[in-house]
């Protein structure tokens, strides 16, 4: 069965000599892998279309075992992103941590979306503030996965009183009521509890500048890089690669 979808490119992978391997998560079948047969060679139209972080439209031959590329035409190539060594890291990150947390064959247009509304920033803005898009990015794949923390009020009574507690264990808020039951919970500015809500519930398109504190930015980076250590079940690469690009800034 033909089928004609738009997609970004997430993966590739090597097949023969000429040929590639190619994941895309698409907005009609979610994540699915399918042959791009030539795509290794410089001339081929494959070759353009399957670079990663590129935003085609395909025409995919679906079968049970490994669907076909059977065209593919280059809608967004973000070619910014690969001009620059920081946006690659950012964006590489991104689209695996998809590739970890998404299942394939399972839709999810919002989420499409908000990928390549995430990585049209990268490529658009500043490296400098590419931190707020990923992270809302971050947070609502840990819902997509089912281990989003919960951030629109205390999870043991759902009260949302200031000031408000962030606990790794106890997988999102505590009042100060119930901050007894996670000692090590962090407390939170006022302002960093709402960020982490309009991070889970707002689409990027609807969020203009956000100016965030360098000492805040890092404390939500270090909360949310921590709850997925805890949660996340999965290594990735990229993120040692990020890592060790923060060192050297």
């Amino acid at each position: 069965m033909l089928e004609k979808m738009k997609g970004i490119v997430i993966k590739t992978q090597d097949y023969s000599e000429s040929h590639k391997i190619v994941t895309i998560y698409s907005n009609k079948l979610g994540k699915i892998s399918a042959i791009a047969r030539g795509a290794k060679k410089p001339k081929s139209r494959m070759a353009a279309v399957t670079q990663p972080f590129i935003l085609g439209e395909f025409f995919i031959y679906i079968n049970s075992g490994l669907s076909t590329i059977q065209q593919g035409d280059v809608v967004d190539s973000l070619r910014f992103i690969r001009e620059d060594i920081i946006k690659t890291a950012y964006a590489a990150y991104i689209v695996e941590l998809t590739d970890k947390l998404v299942d394939s064959h399972l839709p999810d247009n919002y989420l499409f979306d908000q990928l390549y509304q995430t990585l049209s920033w990268i490529a658009e803005h500043d490296d400098t503030d590419a931190d707020i898009p990923m992270m809302m990015y971050e947070l609502k794949l840990f819902a997509k996965g089912g281990f989003a923390p919960t951030v629109s009020n205390c999870v043991s009574c759902g009260r949302r009183d200031s000031p408000l507690y962030f606990s790794i264990s106890e997988g999102g808020l505590l009042c100060s009521r119930c901050k007894h039951i996670d000692s090590e919970a962090i407390m939170l500015p006022d302002n960093i509890a709402k960020l982490l809500h309009i991070f889970v519930s707002v689409g990027l398109e609807r969020v203009g500048k956000i100016s965030v504190k360098p000492a805040n930015k890092n404390l939500l980076r270090q909360l949310i890089d921590a709850y997925y250590d805890q949660y996340g079940g999965y290594y990735l690469k990229s993120k040692r690669f990020l890592n060790q690009l923060d060192k050297l800034k």
